[in-house]
């Protein structure tokens, strides 16, 4: 089974880095527990573009820390012969230090991409199985003939029980039921 794999929010906890961006830069709070769909933001789509390339730094990017068990869920799938692919929506100047952070936390893997469409960069790789968390993208990796799986964040959380995508508590509990 050929995975592919986000890394903000999926490799590692990137809202905290989110929400301390729009903190320095806007006074704004951001509680993790309030981003759910159909609650007004508390930023404008042009400011939270900001805090999150703030967050896509050489610098944010090499003191991000995987979640707990996930660069060993993946290893093992990668060890057990299931091809792994890393995509992201991070641009492409952060190509360089994303693999290296991929490197650091010695997270086995077969490839990097930035893709702005992760479900059709998917379907050119032939991947069976994509792990996200943003709801549209994982409805449409279901609607495309993927199997979709995703750790369980506010924004996400209602297409869990809802839908055929695959949602989990965290790393340990995702290596169970994928």
């Amino acid at each position: 089974m050929h995975i592919a794999i986000d890394i903000d929010s999926t490799l590692h906890d990137h809202w905290p880095l989110v929400a301390a961006a729009a903190k320095r830069r806007f006074g704004v709070e951001l509680p993790y527990e309030e981003q759910v769909p159909g609650t007004a933001t508390r930023l404008s789509d042009e400011q939270l573009i900001v805090c999150i390339e703030d967050t896509h730094t050489d610098e944010a990017i090499a003191g991000a820390r995987p979640y707990p068990h996930a660069v060993e869920t993946v290893n093992r799938w990668h060890d057990a012969g299931h091809p792994i692919s890393i995509l992201s929506h991070r641009p492409e100047r952060s190509l360089a230090a994303t693999r290296r952070w991929l490197d650091d936390i010695g997270l086995h893997h077969d490839g990097l991409w930035v893709a702005a469409d992760k479900v059709a960069r998917s379907r050119e790789l032939g991947v069976d199985l994509l792990i996200d968390d943003l709801p549209d993208t994982l409805l449409r990796a279901l609607d495309a003939g993927l199997r979709a799986a995703t750790l369980r964040h506010p924004w996400n959380e209602h297409l869990c029980g809802t839908s055929d995508v695959i949602c989990a508590a965290d790393w340990r509990e995702l290596a169970r039921v994928v």
